[in-house]
């Protein structure tokens, strides 16, 4: 009906909302869950290799977050097409965006092994967790070119307006990295490597059987029978770094951030440290709902774009943006209530867990405008408008994050860190809402064929 212009009531808007976001939200679900395993299955192992991890946590986020990056700069412009029921130009898109990901995996992956000896000293790591650190760094980067096809193809499929496969997948390799994880880790006694082998392998796995549905099962853009150019061409390529751009500057600015915040954290010790990555993975219990949410919010966004249907997406962003303030208010509740449980089923170490549930409910108090924050940047990228949010992100984290942490940690610890991190994460949200009330942020134009 988006696409074919026809007129949803405001039940089937909500219904239409839901029916997308539910599969990207049990598959965020599944993901907390995996790392929730995988946190346990190495805090077992004692706070030292917990902290290796959670050193490097930031710059595998930094790294993954170039990959998403580059990744939304095609699949938004296949959402467009969809929309447009221009499905032929769609496929071109995909074909041409596979081949430059792989690419610019490959880049990245050489990118990090070539710094991965050297960047636990540059974060400030001790010599006790630094050897661990650049074993698990290493793996992670050689595994990154199967994590740029694995995720590219999800989001294709899922700017199709395909929700279900990518999330019944992504189940799947969670399914796989806790198996993968307990072979190595514990079945081959690799400790750390082994974590990052198995979620490695894992992903290995999922990106061929996201590549194998997208290629020939998809109805939208299966290329089955059909021979078309795999060589990326200056347009395609400019329209995607127009959508790439601003959020690799946003992850460059965004990352730089949680890296400049490990730098403020580490000098506080392991158990800092530990409790700091493991709260973080607690805590994502509470805002990956908000996380599938955002996929649901790019699709129906970008493909009522690109249908011409200016206040559907409009409506639909708002729509997205309420859902994801309720559910993660509610899901606030549970984390305020049960941080104790949570972190200690992430470690055995009572200082670790009496730390990380401390600053887990000071945090619950931001998540209803962290989630608004979420949702809102997400239908600004369906948009293809990804400037003025990165600005705004920014601007928050930089200002109000690291400026307050900088003056609060050295004299609070660890709890001085996440207050400033709650305050900071209500100012984005409050940020994003004012954004989301005028019509500026669906000024670009839907990306036709002429321009593909």
């Amino acid at each position: 009906m988006v696409r074919d212009g026809g007129q949803l009531t405001t039940g089937q808007q909500v219904r239409l909302t839901m029916l997308l976001s539910f599969p990207s939200i049990l598959a965020q679900i599944s993901s907390v869950m995996m790392q929730y395993i995988d946190a346990s299955m190495v805090g077992s192992l004692g706070a030292n290799p917990s902290a290796s991890i959670g050193l490097v946590a930031s710059s595998t986020w930094l790294f993954g977050g170039f990959i998403m990056g580059a990744a939304s700069g095609f699949s938004v412009q296949i959402a467009h097409f969809c929309g447009s029921k221009d499905f032929r130009s769609a496929r071109e898109v995909m074909r041409k965006g596979l081949v430059s990901l792989l690419c610019f995996g490959l880049l990245m992956g050489l990118s990090g092994l070539l710094i991965s000896r050297s960047l636990p000293v540059w974060l400030g790591g001790s010599e006790e967790i630094n050897s661990d650190a650049t074993g698990y760094f290493s793996i992670f980067s050689a595994f990154m070119p199967m994590m740029a096809l694995s995720w590219s193809a999800g989001s294709m499929l899922q700017a199709s307006g395909n929700m279900k496969v990518p999330s019944i997948l992504n189940v799947m390799m969670c399914v796989l990295d806790v198996i993968f994880n307990y072979i190595f880790i514990f079945g081959m006694d690799m400790g750390v490597r082994g974590a990052a082998l198995g979620t490695g392998m894992a992903e290995t796995v999922t990106a061929a059987a996201m590549l194998w549905f997208l290629l020939t099962r998809s109805k939208e853009l299966s290329v089955r029978g059909e021979h078309g150019n795999y060589v990326p061409d200056s347009k395609t390529l400019r329209n995607a770094f127009s959508i790439s751009g601003p959020m690799w500057l946003q992850n460059i600015l965004m990352r730089g951030a949680y890296v400049a915040g490990t730098l403020i954290v580490s000098p506080l010790g392991p158990i800092a440290i530990a409790a700091n990555a493991f709260a973080i993975t607690a805590e994502s219990f509470c805002y990956m709902p908000g996380y599938g949410i955002e996929e649901a919010a790019t699709t129906l966004v970008g493909q009522s774009l690109g249908a011409k249907r200016r206040f559907l997406a409009k409506q639909f962003a708002r729509m997205t943006t309420f859902l994801a303030a309720g559910i993660m208010s509610v899901m606030a509740i549970a984390m305020f209530i049960g941080a104790g449980v949570l972190m200690s089923i992430l470690s055995k170490d009572p200082e670790v867990v009496a730390l990380g549930a401390k600053v887990l409910r000071i945090e619950a108090f931001a998540e209803t405008m962290y989630g608004v924050s979420i949702v809102a940047y997400g239908a600004c990228v369906g948009a293809g408008n990804t400037l003025v949010p990165t600005i705004l992100n920014f601007s928050s984290m930089w200002i109000v994050r690291i400026g307050l942490a900088a003056i609060l940690t050295p004299r609070m610890g660890l709890t001085g860190y996440w207050i400033a991190m709650c305050i900071e994460l209500n100012v984005r949200g409050l940020l994003f809402v004012w954004w989301l009330r005028g019509d500026k942020w669906l000024r670009n134009r839907s990306i036709t064929s002429e321009e593909k």
